[in-house]
């Protein structure tokens, strides 16, 4: 049996992954924003090992997180589900930074980049990063505090983070998802997906046995490769977003 960390698992896609999961003997640690939501994650996942909790807006916290994840052992995978769309996130983080920018890109950064690697990866992306923007002027101006990233954005960061890893990390398996748009509290309940299939996909990367699963460097919507943004590929913009979250956070991107 894997052992895997979902971050965001308190609700959602994540909190349905942590449950099927847990049901199929896995262990399974759980992370929530706060002490509230922490309970109610354990409460909502029976046998699930524990839970961690830190707000994903920080980056201090986001840092401790990633400590508190290396002291609890090491990791089969890791799916990095945790994100906020743009009503959620038209604010300021504690750092400066746009609360989206900082949740749905700069986290999955810090933990990537600070977190003892596991086997496999798997970051959350959307269909709607096919209308995002990620050219090295748009990033650079982002780190200017110039630009406030869209959703759209954020989910093409990413994309290109994960296939970012899959080049530089060839022993971990990293790929991205598309859930669909499902009903869950962030995408409301007229979403017109399939709510089980939202979660699968990143049940398969994580644990699958087959030689599909672990294949690295795609984008995947219910288990099947699809297309993408060109930009996401592109290795002078994927090094350029990496730059930028280095410097924003002071962590340099670990590349051995």
């Amino acid at each position: 049996m894997a052992r895997i960390f979902i971050t965001g698992s308190s609700d959602g896609l994540g909190l349905l992954a942590a449950k099927a999961l847990v049901s199929q003997g896995h262990q399974v640690v759980l992370h929530a924003r706060n002490e509230e939501r922490a309970k109610s994650a354990m409460n909502d996942v029976p046998g699930a090992e524990n839970v961690l909790i830190g707000d994903l807006s920080s980056m201090e916290e986001t840092k401790r997180l990633a400590e508190q994840v290396n002291k609890s052992g090491p990791f089969h995978a890791i799916i990095h589900n945790a994100g906020i769309i743009n009503s959620q996130g038209n604010t300021k983080s504690s750092d400066g930074l746009p609360r989206i920018f900082a949740v749905n890109t700069i986290a999955p950064y810090i933990l990537t980049a600070m977190i003892k690697r596991p086997e496999r990866l798997i970051y959350l992306s959307s269909s709607m990063h096919r209308q995002g923007e990620a050219s090295k002027d748009r990033l650079e101006s982002i780190l200017e505090g110039k630009n406030f990233p869209s959703y759209s954005d954020t989910k093409l960061h990413d994309l290109i983070l994960a296939l970012a890893v899959a080049r530089k990390w060839p022993e971990v398996s990293s790929n991205a998802v598309d859930p669909g748009w499902v009903p869950t509290k962030m995408g409301g309940r007229s979403a017109p997906d399939d709510l089980e299939k939202g979660f699968l996909t990143q049940i398969w990367l994580a644990v699958g046995q087959d030689k599909e699963a672990t294949i690295s460097g795609r984008y995947l919507h219910h288990q099947k490769e699809m297309n993408c943004h060109p930009q996401a590929k592109d290795e002078g913009i994927q090094e350029k977003l990496l730059s930028v979250c280095e410097q924003l956070t002071g962590i340099p991107f670990p590349h051995r």
